[in-house]
C-alpha cells in the first residue's frame, strides 16, 4: 500500500492512518500508532466509535495560537495535548493559518492571492516548514512524541490535515526510508478528502465573485508544494537524515526509537 487509509470517523475531517504504508526491504509502517487529521473541534467520541477504537494518547496539534483559539479542539479522554506551533514565528507567508479567513472575503482574497499569489505563498510557507526555528521545533516535538516506547497511538494535525500535516507525514515516512514517489503518493492522496470538506465554502467563495484558482490553490493538494519543501531541505541539509539530526537536533536513541516504533 502506498498511501494511507482513511478512518470513517463520523466527527474528525480526514482522519487517516498512516499505517500500512509499505517501506523498502519488505517492511511497512506499524498500524494504529501515527495518525493524521484536520482539526479535532468537532470531536465527538461518545457518537464517534470508530475513532474512540484508535485509543489516542498524544495529541500534537500543529496550528496557530489564532487558529488553536477560534477552533480548539476537543481532546479525547485521558489524551495528552501538546501544542506545536509550526508558524509561531511568521518565517512563511502564513497562508496554510488562513484556509477560511481568506475565502471568507472573495474580493480581498483576490486582491491579495490573485495572479498566482495563493500558489507562490503556499511554496514559501512549505520552505518555512523546513527551515523556520518554529517549524523546526514543532517537527521536533511531533518526532520526538512518535519515538516515545509505550506512548500509544500519536494523532497529529492543523486545520485541514493537508499542509502542515503533510510535511509531518512527509518527514515521517522519509525517516522511515520511504523512497520520493511514496512520499508523494501519501502527501496527495488526502486531496479528495480535504476537497469533500471545503466544498460549500469554495462554492460560497465563488457564487460571491471569488476567482476559482485562488480557493483551488488555498484549498488544493499540489505535488508543486511538497516540492517546495524538498528543495529546501535538499539545499540546506541535503537528506532528510541530515535534516533530523543537524536541523531538528534529533539524537541516534530517538531516530532508532521511531524506526522501532513504527516500521513493522
Amino acid at each position: 500500500m502506498q498511501h494511507s487509509h482513511l478512518v470513517d470517523s463520523a466527527t474528525v475531517a480526514n482522519l487517516r492512518d498512516l499505517g500500512g504504508i509499505d517501506l523498502p526491504g519488505g517492511g511497512r509502517v506499524r498500524p494504529g500508532i501515527a495518525l493524521r487529521s484536520g482539526q479535532l473541534d468537532r470531536l465527538d467520541p461518545a457518537a464517534d466509535p470508530m475513532f474512540d477504537a484508535l485509543g489516542v494518547r498524544t495529541v500534537v496539534d500543529l496550528r496557530t495560537a489564532a487558529e488553536r483559539a477560534a477552533f480548539p479542539d476537543r481532546v479525547p479522554g485521558g489524551a495528552h495535548l501538546l501544542v506545536a506551533d509550526v508558524l509561531a514565528d511568521e518565517a512563511g507567508s502564513g497562508a496554510t493559518a488562513a484556509l477560511a479567513a481568506a475565502l471568507a472575503d472573495p474580493s480581498g482574497a483576490d486582491r491579495a492571492l490573485g495572479g498566482g499569489r495563493a500558489a507562490q505563498a503556499l511554496r514559501a510557507d512549505y520552505r518555512a516548514f523546513v527551515t523556520s526555528a518554529s517549524a523546526r521545533r514543532a517537527y521536533r516535538l511531533l518526532l520526538t512524541a512518535l519515538a516515545h516506547q509505550g506512548g500509544g497511538p500519536v494523532l497529529f494535525h492543523c486545520t485541514a490535515g493537508k499542509d502542515r500535516t503533510g510535511w509531518g507525514a512527509s518527514l515521517v515516512l522519509l525517516l522511515l526510508g520511504a523512497d520520493e514517489e511514496t512520499v508523494r503518493t501519501e502527501y496527495l492522496s488526502v486531496d479528495p478528502a480535504v476537497r469533500a470538506r471545503y466544498a460549500p465554502l469554495v462554492e460560497r467563495f465563488v457564487a460571491a465573485g471569488g476567482d476559482p484558482e485562488v480557493a483551488d490553490a488555498v484549498l488544493s493538494v499540489r505535488a508543486e508544494y511538497l516540492a517546495a519543501a524538498l528543495e529546501a531541505l535538499a539545499e540546506q541539509w541535503g537528506d532528510a537524515e541530515s535534516y533530523a539530526r543537524a536541523g531538528l537536533g534529533l539524537k541516534d536513541d530517538t531516530l532508532d526509537s521511531l524506526r522501532e516504533r513504527l516500521t513493522a
